[in-house]
């Protein structure tokens, strides 16, 4: 009897004792804080008046904030002073020029991740992959990415000088860009292809992508295609509404695709499909690789979770987060990530920077001069589509099938890499030579090939640019020089079409596509045909 008469006053005392506990926490840890932001005032007071050297104390706090938001650890997270964010916000909402870059902070550098296709600093060699050295003679590797951007835009029409490090290049490559008003078609054209197969590019999420992507596949619907290769490769992303928008024109109405998750309430919300699928007999294959980020990763990772496409290339990006404006006393802005992406089934889209390989990137190069990244799914989490295919988490959306491109040798690698260092000078001369070439010819014809002699002449002109190198690097080099050589003179005679067409036997990963969808009646079948290839195995690289 005195037993259970003394344990439930054994727990009572506890349980008070805890919650004093507790609150004295509580308090402590308030208090902790307060005293905290007393020592930092006092630091600064102490400075301001004691330092050997006169010191602005406006500066102080503005590095204090820095350095807290740097210690986040979040590249995508940065403090505005009102003159700059003012400044950014009339550059942005209005007519402003840039370099036509997709950049982020990666392994403490400003990095590229795409070039936009068509914009200038992508006209002039600079490569995704490439990380920012100097920007106009002001060190980089201390920046976050909005001052990289503030940088980088300007007048239309005026010069920016950076210096780019480069993956196996010594020193670093030079760049002088002319900036220009970005205006890009984000669906520069669509084709149709052998066996009613049709190709629609999606090159970058922007106000008009949903129609735009929805006109292309109208028209090749109208004529007879069966089949469609959406090609997603080195689209940076954009506007989160038309990454849902597109992704709707393909999903069933209800259907998730895209959730946010943040710690306050108010950042959770999951997107969905408002209307019925606009193409559900169609089977699609959707082509993505390192390039592919941001809202171009929820719409591969929304139908790769609905089994409503496979998908086929390498893995994407991983930029996955949601940054939230906050104005501040004084009119300073806080730009801070409140949020993360994650797909229908529950996988993050957004590689956290410690999972990146501290930028031990692999220095295997494709044809086009591109970094290629090997296969890696060790300690990748598993989902399940809807479906019950083995799907990868862990950051980024995982191909279905991995197949690199056409890759060059490690002797190759090194030639085009001394090519690389003579920084813009090479692309101006590929430029120049292609724009003569095709004035020289006008009969010129797309499925041409340059000659050796065209090889010797284009050499001839590099010194004049200051790309001048020795013989034996520029034929080490040669199978990316035809590459690079024909692609500029295909589009100087017919634009971006002729472009993807004269270069198309190169593109492994498109003929892998193609080849999926040959004979293919529905979506179903592509599904089951795959699941069927992949069931035994994990993916692996396609030769």
């Amino acid at each position: 009897m005195k037993r259970s008469i003394v344990a439930p006053i054994f727990i009572v005392a506890l349980s008070v004792s805890a919650g004093g506990w507790l609150l004295q926490q509580g308090v402590d840890r308030a208090e902790n804080v307060y005293v905290r932001v007393r020592v930092l005032q006092e630091v600064v007071d102490r400075v301001e008046s004691s330092f050997v050297d006169e010191v602005d104390p406006g500066s102080l706090y503005e590095s204090a904030i820095d350095g807290l938001i740097r210690d986040l650890g979040d590249p995508h997270s940065s403090f505005l002073p009102a003159s700059e964010y003012e400044d950014l916000r009339i550059r942005t909402e209005g007519e402003y020029g840039g370099v036509g870059l997709e950049v982020t902070e990666r392994n403490g550098y400003v990095t590229v991740v795409s070039p936009i296709p068509g914009g200038p600093a992508g006209r002039m060699g600079i490569r995704a992959g490439d990380q920012f050295y100097e920007i106009e003679g002001v060190r980089a590797d201390t920046m976050v990415t909005d001052q990289a951007v503030e940088l980088l835009r300007g007048r239309p029409g005026s010069p920016v000088t950076v210096r780019m490090l480069r993956p196996g290049v010594e020193e670093p490559i030079e760049f002088t860009i002319s900036r220009e008003i970005i205006r890009l078609m984000a669906v520069p054209f669509a084709i149709m292809m052998d066996d009613q197969i049709g190709y629609v590019p999606l090159r970058t999420v922007r106000e008009t992508s949903a129609d735009e992507v929805r006109a292309a596949v109208d028209s090749l619907r109208n004529e007879g295609m069966r089949a469609l290769v959406f090609d997603l490769r080195g689209n940076p992303g954009g506007l989160l509404d038309q990454g849902i928008a597109v992704t709707d024109l393909f999903l069933e109405e209800g259907q998730g695709i895209v959730e946010t998750r943040g710690r306050a309430g108010d950042q959770n919300e999951t997107f969905q499909a408002s209307r019925p699928d606009r193409y559900p007999d169609l089977p699609v294959v959707v082509l993505v690789d390192g390039g592919s980020a941001s809202a171009s990763e929820i719409i591969a990772g929304a139908l790769q979770d609905y089994d409503r496409a496979v998908l086929i290339g390498e893995t994407t990006f991983g930029k996955g987060s949601v940054q939230s404006l906050y104005r501040l006393t004084g009119g300073d802005v806080l730009r801070l990530t409140t949020a993360k992406w994650y797909t229908p089934v529950g996988r993050s889209i957004h590689l956290e920077p410690e999972a990146r390989r501290n930028g031990e990137r692999s220095h295997t190069l494709s044809i086009s001069g591109q970094l290629v990244d090997p296969v890696d799914l060790d300690g990748r989490p598993t989902y399940e589509s809807a479906a019950g295919r083995t799907l990868y988490g862990g950051g980024g959306i995982t191909p279905d099938l991995f197949v690199l491109p056409e890759t060059l040798s490690g002797s190759e690698v090194s030639a085009v890499q001394r090519l690389f260092a003579r920084g813009g000078g090479f692309s101006l001369a590929l430029f120049n030579y292609a724009v003569e070439y095709v004035s020289d010819r006008p009969d010129l014809e797309p499925g041409f090939a340059v000659s050796d002699a065209d090889l010797d002449a284009f050499f001839a002109t590099l010194p004049e640019f200051g790309a001048g190198v020795d013989r034996a690097d520029f034929e080490g080099a040669e199978r990316f020089v035809r590459y690079q050589l024909e692609g500029e003179i295909a589009f100087q005679a017919w634009g971006e079409a002729g472009q993807f067409r004269q270069l198309l036997e190169h593109d492994r990963q498109l003929a892998r596509a193609v080849e999926v969808l040959t004979g293919v009646e529905s979506p179903a079948d592509l599904i089951e045909d795959v699941a069927a290839e992949t069931s035994d195995e994990a993916p692996v690289a396609g030769a």
